[in-house]
């Protein structure tokens, strides 16, 4: 814990696995983007802090570094940076996303991550059912235009992305020469992030197959295994 000095850890507060009724002993598993390739990237300075925090909340968290992953579709599914990305994706239960706003916007290294991964792969859902987390660090005023933007995403993966956010605004001055966050309500508020997504993360994963299990699919498999019963019988 001596590596989060402006965090009273004590304060803490996890829900018990027992009392959710969760069948899951592991640490939750959360995977972390960014999406800025400068040396000193802001989004991935915050994202590090957030890692921290997860890791002193009980969590296994993985930070995906975007540098040589290829613009969508201009590479095959196997280049290695798409393999590792999904893989991570598969492997997590749930999701830090975090962009800096570049011209209103989330930045294209940002939406480049989100697009490859897909929504289905085989017969495994990379995202689906999977607890999100969004934040965006600016380089001026307070603004939301990038967690909003990453929210509207978050629903078309079909993730559970949780109502707090954080969004942090001049960037440059929250940082200090060790290139960590100094204390302020912006810091406060990652901390409030992160420990809602971890009781998101923790009531969600063992519920995951409920969660995503929709009656269109249903009908459709239903009418799938009608059609091929029919055909044996004739």
């Amino acid at each position: 814990m001596n590596d989060l000095p402006n965090v009273k850890a004590d304060l803490f507060r996890m829900p018990d696995r027992r009392q959710l009724g969760a069948a899951s002993t592991h640490p939750p598993r959360v995977l972390l983007l960014y999406g800025s390739l400068r040396e000193r990237s802001f989004s991935r300075l915050a994202v590090e802090e957030a890692a921290r925090l997860l890791e002193a909340m009980g969590a296994q968290t993985r930070i995906f570094d975007p540098r040589g992953l290829p613009l969508p579709d201009a590479e095959p599914a196997d280049h290695p940076k798409v393999a590792e990305l999904r893989d991570l994706a598969q492997w997590s239960e749930g999701m830090v996303w975090c962009s800096p706003e570049r011209h209103g916007a989330m930045t294209g290294i940002m939406k480049a991550q989100i697009d490859w991964i897909p929504l289905a792969l085989g017969g495994v859902r990379p995202t689906q059912g999977k607890t999100l987390a969004v934040m965006q660090v600016c380089g001026g005023s307070q603004s939301f235009n990038a967690v909003n933007q990453l929210r509207v995403l978050g629903r078309w993966m079909r993730m559970v992305t949780i109502p707090n956010q954080s969004s942090v605004p001049k960037a440059f001055l929250e940082f200090d020469d060790n290139d960590r966050m100094k204390p302020s309500s912006f810091y406060d508020r990652i901390v409030d992030v992160m420990e809602e997504l971890m009781k998101f993360t923790l009531l969600v994963r063992d519920r995951g197959d409920y969660l995503t299990d929709r009656y269109s699919e249903r009908k459709e498999s239903a009418t799938e295994v009608s059609a091929r019963v029919n055909q044996r019988a004739m």
